[in-house]
């Protein structure tokens, strides 16, 4: 199931940074704007501009920097830079390791978090779920149960994103027995409510016939709502329906735009499918070039089918010059990443170039 956790990157989100195309003259402006209001005290700015210092967002990854400006906005009382500044003592990443510290930061984060859920911010009780829910070193150790009572809290106030979270915590069974039903109408509320993330678990309810009945034709409209709100794995389950016409009518065609959908949003099945259409003219031209450009990047994005695709690429000499070695190295890789097919590939051929 889909979880979210706290990363840095969540907390881009928490914090409202979104990545557009933007010109290196536009990048050092916005640096320079965010240094300006941190040194007049905005807290923000200075959460901001650590975070992008922290993940090398527009600049290049300076921990140091990093830790220097999330100190300041966790002391301005910027609850998300705290819980990321504890990480990195944590982790020692551009401070020394100090465990008394992180657990002081993220013990720190977490009062402030419970502060402003207890005053209606369903926001902080989601941030502070996570915290339980994952632990943050030994200042928030894991606690599943107080993680469902906040999600629920946030969902009670009309958070979907808290509907969300709970239903996976009950259909994972951590803090509560596993419940399906349960699960499902937490996920209904969810989408309901516009989380994708309720929409596509959802989907996959009605598709597995979990906590409601197999109906595939309401598992493909939940996966186009939440395709539709930019959910990849949303879109490559309702590119599988359309392939193989389960709730739809087989469309080859309709499949292999979901597919590339899915592929842009960074889905590595989705581009190792899409690979797949392109090699056996299914709803687009054949075009080995293509698929080959796919399936590397499938692969190259940890996807085992991807690499073995590949690896059948170099062997039959499909557009690309036969290279045994290369498909032995992609084979090899493919097994390593858990396909069998890939395993037996790459004994076949390794026997054979020994022979």
């Amino acid at each position: 199931m889909k979880f979210f956790t706290i990363t840095v990157m969540t907390v881009f989100m928490f914090l409202g940074i979104v990545s557009v195309p933007i010109s290196y003259a536009d990048d050092k402006a916005l640096i320079e704007k965010h240094s300006k209001e941190c040194d007049k005290g905005n807290v923000g700015s200075c959460a901001e501009l650590g975070l992008m210092y922290a993940v090398g967002e527009d600049v290049p990854v300076d921990f140091k920097k990093a830790s220097e400006l999330l100190n300041k906005a966790c002391d301005g009382g910027n609850i998300d830079s705290c819980v990321v500044l504890g990480d990195m003592y944590f982790n020692g990443e551009g401070v020394s390791v100090d465990k008394k510290k992180a657990s002081e930061l993220h013990m720190k984060a977490s009062e402030l978090h419970m502060k402003a859920c207890d005053g209606g911010f369903t926001d902080n009780c989601i941030s502070l779920g996570y915290m339980y829910s994952n632990g943050n070193g030994e200042g928030v150790p894991v606690d599943f149960k107080k993680a469902n009572s906040l999600f629920d809290k946030a969902c009670m106030g009309g958070n979907a994103w808290g509907c969300a979270n709970l239903g996976y915590m009950y259909y994972d069974g951590e803090g509560v027995p596993v419940d399906y039903k349960k699960a499902s109408e937490l996920f209904k509320k969810a989408c309901d409510g516009g989380d994708t993330g309720g929409c596509f678990s959802l989907g996959n309810s009605y598709s597995n016939g979990e906590g409601v009945a197999v109906d595939y034709k309401k598992a493909s409209e939940l996966y186009e709502k939440a395709c539709d709100g930019s959910d990849s794995w949303a879109c490559y389950n309702l590119g599988v329906m359309y392939y193989e016409g389960e709730g739809v009518s087989v469309d080859y065609k309709k499949a292999s735009e979901l597919y590339k959908k899915a592929c842009d949003s960074g889905n590595t099945d989705g581009c190792n499918n899409l690979g797949v259409m392109y090699a056996n003219s299914e709803g687009v031209p054949v075009d080995y070039k293509k698929a080959s450009e796919l399936y590397k990047k499938a692969c190259d994005g940890g996807d085992a089918m991807g690499c073995s695709n590949l690896g059948v690429m170099y062997v039959t000499g499909e557009y690309i010059p036969v290279d045994e070695d290369k498909a032995l190295s992609l084979f090899k890789k493919s097994c390593e990443l858990g396909n069998q097919k890939g395993c037996d590939a790459y004994k076949i051929l390794y026997d054979d170039m020994r022979k």
